[in-house]
């Protein structure tokens, strides 16, 4: 049964190409919102916390500073309206689920960036 779900999801569900990241990267997302029948394209840049599940329903958790307030979003790779990932920086970290990242502020919620 797995292998048959596997075989629909190869066949049908249309990939898009996107840039490898992992956690610890910045990266700017710019995704479609439909307000009534306008549609805009809005972007949210924040430092991916981690990637998980595979195929099609792979998802990635994003999380920025909107003031004081730590905003957290779950995109799937397969939605449809992502229009594209640009990566800003890529960063050094040891954990591929970095959840520790939201209890810390300042100078300690930096992230070394990989150069090159």
């Amino acid at each position: 049964m797995e292998s048959l779900v596997k075989f629909v999801e190869d066949e049908f569900v249309p990939k898009k190409d996107f840039p490898q990241f992992s956690s610890g990267d910045t990266i700017t997302v710019y995704y479609e919102i439909k307000e009534g029948e306008k549609t805009r394209t809005q972007f949210f840049k924040g430092v991916v916390i981690q990637r998980r599940g595979t195929g099609a329903t792979e998802t990635f958790t994003i999380r920025k500073m909107s003031g004081t307030v730590g905003v957290e979003r779950i995109f799937p790779i397969n939605m449809p309206a992502l229009q594209r990932v640009e990566v800003n920086k890529k960063g050094k970290v040891r954990r591929s689920r970095i959840f520790y990242f939201r209890g810390l502020t300042g100078k300690k919620a930096r992230i070394k960036e990989i150069r090159g």
